[in-house]
């Protein structure tokens, strides 16, 4: 009798201190790591405005921003425990959960697609003239250079029959296409919207053509799987904003202006008005993990050399729709853009 009541002593001493625990854990913050020190002028931006501006408070979930340079300082944040939910590069995340090293789960894209235009010469109109011509990138199998390839092709040129010429950064490509060193390169509208001198430039290509061409995605949020079965609540709430945020965003683009004006002063209003209008139909409405373009993404990173020897993953190992689908089932799909493919 007197064994039977210590063992019940400890039974409800021990369930104390899982209900304190989970207690404790609920009282905390969530923290998302992002790769941005200040707010990013893409749609990624509404990771910290949905912070600015309510949302998250709205979903019944305290969040705090854990802001790092890169997406090497994101993951190990991540992996030290400095945060619940991260914001990384799709590649980055995969090669995790190849290579066994982290456990994850990708939960939203809240900004999937890298808003990519292909510029060229003046003079070259059509894709069928940059045959023979000097195209800038990255480096031969970088992101940039692999979707070049394919939205070449997509408009009917041999990709093969461009010359690629390996020049690093965004800034440097531009510079090299307004010095005439190079005939065509790829990078984002912002960098687009920053030439100061766009006379002797043509856009080839806009970024809803190339996305349509390529729909590739860029960056997920991911949790580890100890964060979705111990936060998943918070994780739900941290999803749902979001893409009450997105549909926000998209409904009104004067709502992400006004709030960008707050964020980031240093930017003239008039540009942040040009970006919503070339962000209108890139906003993740439906939370941006569509299983198509997450197929081709993973297939398009195997294609590069230094993954060949990477255990191949299937995106339903590790990508949870069930988040999504959820906000999705209460609150409808958008029938716009951004489609599930489900």
């Amino acid at each position: 009798m007197q064994n039977s009541k210590k063992l019940r002593g400890l039974f409800v001493a021990f369930s104390a201190a899982l209900s304190l625990a989970a207690s404790v854990a609920e009282a905390a913050p969530f923290r998302i790591i992002i790769t941005e020190t200040e707010t990013p002028l893409v749609p990624n931006s509404v990771t910290d405005l949905a912070l600015r501006l309510g949302y998250y408070k709205k979903a019944g979930v305290e969040v705090e921003l854990v802001r790092v340079a890169q997406t090497p300082s994101a993951v190990a944040a991540l992996r030290s425990g400095q945060g619940e939910m991260a914001n990384l590069a799709l590649d980055s995340a995969l090669q995790l959960v190849a290579r066994n090293q982290m456990k994850l789960k990708g939960v939203m894209s809240p900004d999937k697609a890298l808003p990519f235009v292909i510029a060229t010469s003046k003079d070259i109109t059509s894709a069928a003239q940059l045959e023979g011509k000097a195209f800038g990138v990255a480096r031969v199998g970088s992101v940039d250079y692999l979707l070049s390839r394919t939205v070449l092709a997509k408009l009917g040129l041999n990709p093969d029959k461009v010359n690629y010429v390996a020049l690093g950064q965004p800034p440097v490509r531009a510079q090299s296409l307004l010095a005439k060193r190079i005939d065509a390169t790829t990078f984002s509208i912002g960098v687009w919207l920053n030439l100061a001198d766009k006379s002797g430039v043509n856009m080839l290509v806009d970024q809803q053509k190339f996305n349509d061409a390529a729909p590739f995605i860029t960056k997920l949020n991911v949790v580890t799987e100890t964060t979705a079965s111990t936060r998943g609540k918070e994780v739900q709430a941290v999803v749902d904003a979001i893409i009450a945020a997105s549909r926000d965003f998209a409904k009104d683009p004067k709502i992400w202006v006004d709030a960008m004006v707050q964020a980031r002063p240093d930017v003239k209003r008039t540009d942040l008005e040009q970006l919503a209008e070339n962000y209108k139909a890139n906003w993740s409405i439906n939370g941006g993990l569509n299983m198509a373009a997450l197929s081709y993404t993973t297939d398009t990173i195997y294609l590069d050399t230094e993954w060949k020897d990477v255990r191949k993953v299937d995106p339903k190992e590790w990508i949870d729709l069930g988040y999504t689908d959820r906000f999705l089932a209460a609150n409808g799909v958008a029938p716009t853009y951004d489609a599930t493919g489900r």
